[in-house]
């Protein structure tokens, strides 16, 4: 069988390969502080849980969904007002997406031809590159560095590259490097995009956690930005419901209709109690969502703190569930590190490099255990003696 050349413009997956040297050292009885996937350890909300349960109890829930809810596109319209200040989203500027994952991967689908170029941060979560390889575009990586403060630097990009590119994938509060955006920030995005006849694709699956600022919002909230751009906005790591991939694309209506032409022809719709689930969460009170990022604050000082006093460069670590951590010692290559601190101190993050040119030099770990969990990974680093 010859299978699809497409297939060749990926790599091995790197989380995959992570897991399965985990499984190993379990195997061998080894202690493993597993930061690698940013898969919440918070329980979903008692509220969410109960509509699935009860709409699950209902036959009729079990058919083609074929639609979003009515009363779904109406309760994200008014969570955006509640939380975030948006007025003017509308049922139209709405469609469910099972998850950002799948959403950014076929989103270029809809919007590219073969060849179209894509402005993609750099480094990024790597679907962001993925949905433009499905769709045979070209990327065009704009950096993100500690020169920057690991923010997108619109002023540094090629104006050339900028005209020829179709949209920009903006990622903020960012996976994998924590850095939060800045009124200033959206707004130079903004009339970077009116330059250059950009659309705007916002990833906001984390704007429920951020630190030491104010609380983080939607890049809609910018002025300027409903004419530019499009958001997708995930309940994943807000409500602790990854597992049922609940997130919505919200912004310009033609680009959400054609988003919605195109998953229609795939997929027959949202799960309805999944749909329950989700009015529940954006109608439901949020002091929880709050209390949470407060323990996710006390989880990163844990983490960045202990680091830090083994000599490591403090991490960057705004926002988001992760924190980016530039390799200790002087070393340079992000793999062999993973497997370093692996077998010596069994800890497993994630390496620079899978998410991107730029992130080689730097690990990402993800904040997924309480701080006295990882209180214990950096003893465990401090007794491998892994050190600044």
């Amino acid at each position: 069988m010859k299978f699809s050349s497409r297939l060749d413009r990926f790599g091995d997956e790197v989380f995959a390969a992570l897991n399965n040297r985990r499984v190993a050292l379990e195997a061998e009885g080894r202690t493993i502080y597993n930061l690698s996937v940013g898969t919440p350890d918070f329980e979903p909300y008692p509220h969410v849980v109960d509509a699935v349960a009860q709409a699950i109890q209902d036959p009729q829930m079990w058919k083609y969904s074929l639609r979003d809810l009515p009363e779904l596109k109406q309760a994200v319209c008014d969570y955006y007002v509640r939380r975030f200040g948006v007025e003017g989203i509308t049922p139209d500027m709405v469609c469910s997406v099972n998850g950002t994952q799948e959403g950014v991967g076929v989103f270029g689908l809809a919007m590219l031809d073969e060849g179209d170029t894509v402005l993609v941060p750099d480094p990024c979560y790597p679907v962001f590159e993925a949905g433009v390889k499905i769709a045979g575009g070209e990327l065009a990586y704009y950096p993100l560095n500690a020169e920057h403060d690991f923010l997108p630097h619109v002023a540094g990009i090629d104006p050339a590259v900028a005209d020829r590119a179709k949209y920009m994938i903006v990622s903020l509060p960012a996976n994998p490097v924590g850095s939060v955006g800045t009124p200033e920030l959206y707004g130079q995005i903004i009339d970077f995009a009116r330059e250059h006849d950009l659309l705007i694709v916002h990833d906001n699956a984390y704007s429920d956690i951020t630190f030491d600022g104010p609380r983080g919002g939607s890049f809609l909230q910018y002025p300027g930005a409903l004419e530019v751009g499009v958001e997708f906005f995930s309940l994943s790591k807000s409500f602790n419901v990854t597992g049922a991939r609940i997130g919505f694309l919200v912004g310009r209506p033609d680009v959400v209709a054609a988003f919605s032409k195109l998953r229609g022809q795939i997929d027959f719709g949202m799960y309805l109690p999944l749909q329950k689930a989700a009015i529940a969460a954006l109608t439901g009170p949020l002091d929880e969502v709050e209390h949470q990022r407060l323990m996710y604050q006390e989880r990163r000082d844990a983490l960045c703190d202990g680091l830090e006093k083994l000599g490591w460069q403090r991490p960057n670590a705004h926002g988001s569930m992760f924190v980016w951590a530039k390799l200790p010692g002087g070393r340079t290559d992000s793999m062999a590190f993973c497997e370093e601190l692996m077998d010596r101190a069994g800890v497993i993050v994630t390496p620079g490099a899978s998410f991107g040119p730029h992130g080689e030099g730097y690990v990402r770990m993800a904040l997924v255990l309480p701080p006295d969990g990882l209180r214990e990974a950096v003893a465990a680093i401090e007794a491998a003696g892994i050190v600044g």
